[in-house]
């Protein structure tokens, strides 16, 4: 393998910056979709995905961590028998459950659309029901080539899925409008992200095909291992993994049924519910997604590079990728919230301003982002957490760390969304307190099995030292140069892309000098460089 390859910090660079493009391109495949399927529309096509999301994860959420994990402890002593055989045995699982939830989503479309309060809306969980065919065969190669620490192929596959949505999805979702309205056109929508996800399949069983593995030293393989075998053990490593992935998609089912219909009991009109969950779950959750894309691109990391120092009984190494994972954590977590929560309503208005969203619509939806950017951060740990306890072993931990975050979260949903002062208001503080209290422990017991100093210093002191210099360099230049939230009534992207572009450089600046940002941190390619600037903490 290549130093890239090797590098945590590389094989995040490549899956992160695919992951950032995809979001990106996923905001910005909302904004047409929601001119052209309106406010209703999109609280319908919003509504999906949380049923599909469950059944996706179901499926396909712990076998592929299981296959990243497997194949890079087989590969690490040399048993690339077995490394090969947790993959053909993992893809002919895959592809039976697959075939299973495709079924079950057909048959039960009609019962999901009238519990979620739109019966009219079938049609929709009947397009997006391939996907989980696609998906779960497609998560089988990019498990395989992410335990080789191959990440380009997934990065690639990523791209993929995104840009298909936006050159098919949008002319079905046009032509379903014209035919049946905002039903039509949701599920318009949602049959070309099943063709995306089709397409995105196909280039990964390709490249798998086409590409030749270099030669490794090779120990005696265990050939011993039967199909039953090597199927039990997987199912083993990826059910904990499994329930804890399920968490999340279940909360937001529970939203998804729940929110609108509280909103409604406390007496608000029912379209004005719909159209409010839209804008949260469409609008704000995505816009916070984008970032997160870079936490999972660690986590995806994590799993086989501690997998790999624990295979060799390398403890050292498994310390120091697990600081190492904590602290990129927080060095893209803290300025992402920062950032996010001071441009919230810049960022809407640019995004949808002169959509059929109103300006007070869009004022709502930005203080709820000022909220929920908070919780960047903290998704951030936990997933940095979760891939690191994944890693060494310790999957149920991360699953049951998350399944008391989401319990509070339901609780605290039912409490204050239901409260006229507060409706969907009381949503984002629900998901503060879910993730904080998945954190904390998860940090708990990743020092314990990593044998790792949490070093508030280095996780905590210094990235929001910078995040905070960033936060007042972008304050002053959004409300002394443009006026603040005087210039969201005209056009505000030269005032978001100044606001950016000084927030970047300010905090590369100050996380550089404050140490929050190494040399050694980084791929081969940027060391040098940045080694250059005197400021630059180099070492521990």
């Amino acid at each position: 393998m290549t130093e890239k390859q090797r590098s945590l910090v590389g094989g995040i660079s490549v899956l992160g910056l695919a992951g950032l493009i995809c979001k990106v391109v996923g905001v910005l495949y909302r904004i047409p979709l929601a001119n052209i399927i309106g406010g209703e529309g999109m609280g319908l096509y919003q509504q999906v995905f949380p049923a599909y999301n469950l059944l996706l994860t179901i499926t396909s959420a712990g076998i592929p961590v299981a296959i990243s994990r497997m194949v890079s402890h087989y590969v690490t002593i040399g048993q690339m028998k077995n490394a090969r055989k947790v993959f053909t045995t993992a893809l002919r699982l895959l592809t039976v459950l697959g075939i299973v939830t495709t079924v079950i989503l057909l048959l039960l479309s009609r019962s999901i659309a009238s519990l979620v309060g739109t019966p009219e809306g079938f049609l929709s969980y009947m397009c997006i029901a391939p996907s989980l065919f696609f998906v779960c065969v497609m998560s089988a190669f990019r498990g395989y080539m992410q335990g080789r620490r191959h990440m380009m192929p997934t990065a690639v596959s990523q791209l993929i899925e995104q840009v298909g949505k936006v050159a098919v999805a949008l002319p079905f979702a046009s032509v379903g409008f014209q035919r049946g309205g905002w039903t039509m056109g949701s599920a318009g929508a949602l049959l070309g992200t099943s063709l995306a996800e089709c397409a995105a399949m196909l280039y990964m069983i390709v490249k798998y095909r086409l590409t030749k593995e270099k030669p490794l030293p090779v120990a005696e393989d265990d050939g011993g291992i039967s199909f039953v075998q090597m199927a039990r053990r997987i199912v083993f490593i990826s059910i904990p993994i499994t329930l804890g992935a399920c968490i999340v998609p279940l909360a937001s089912t529970i939203d998804s049924a729940t929110l609108k219909n509280l909103m409604t009991a406390a007496g608000m009109d029912s379209s004005e519910a719909r159209i409010r969950y839209g804008m949260y779950s469409g609008m704000v959750i995505t816009m916070i997604n984008v970032p997160t894309a870079l936490a999972m691109a660690m986590s995806t990391n994590l799993v086989p590079d501690i997998a790999a120092g624990l295979a060799k009984r390398d403890m050292d190494h498994v310390s120091r990728e697990a600081a190492m994972g904590l602290r990129i954590a927080s060095v893209i977590g803290f300025p992402c919230s920062v950032g996010m929560s001071l441009l919230a309503r810049p960022i809407l208005f640019l995004c949808y301003g002169g959509s059929q969203y109103t300006t007070e619509q869009l004022m709502m939806a930005g203080s709820l982002l000022e909220v929920s950017a908070m919780t960047i951060i903290l998704f951030t740990m936990v997933q940095a957490t979760s891939g690191i306890l994944q890693g060494v072993g310790k999957q149920h931990i991360p699953m049951l760390t998350l399944l008391a975050g989401v319990v509070c979260k339901i609780v605290l949903n039912l409490t204050l969304v239901r409260d006229p002062g507060i409706n969907i208001h009381g949503a984002p503080i629900a998901s503060l307190v879910c993730y904080t209290v998945s954190m904390v422990p998860n940090l708990v017991y990743v020092c314990k099995y990593t044998r790792t100093r949490f070093s508030v210093t280095d996780v905590v002191l210094r990235p929001l030292g910078a995040s905070a210099m960033m936060g007042l360099a972008v304050w002053a230049v959004y409300n002394f140069v443009f006026g603040g939230n005087a210039c969201l009534g005209g056009r505000t992207l030269l005032p978001v892309a100044a606001c950016i572009l000084t927030g970047m450089a300010v905090y590369g600046i100050a996380a550089a000098g404050l140490g929050a940002i190494r040399a050694e941190d980084l791929p081969a390619r940027f060391r040098k460089v940045l080694r250059l600037l005197p400021f630059v903490r180099k070492g521990n």
